[in-house]
């Protein structure tokens, strides 16, 4: 197996925040995948996601 792209690691930590994940790519992301790189992917997505959650409540209120 070969190792994921960032695309592939990106779209694989986006899939599995909505909680779905193809068992092919989770395959991937197992056996070819480094933990550093999904973590990292991981807690950026988290990140964002608050901000732009603080972002559209801000506006709103």
């Amino acid at each position: 197996m070969s190792k994921p792209s960032l695309k592939q690691v990106i779209q694989s930590v986006l899939a599995a925040a909505i909680g779905v994940q193809s068992k092919a790519n989770r395959q991937r992301d197992f056996e070819g995948g480094s933990l550093s790189s999904y973590l990292i992917v991981g807690a950026i997505a988290t990140v964002l996601f608050i901000v732009t959650l603080v972002t559209i409540i801000s506006f709103i209120v």
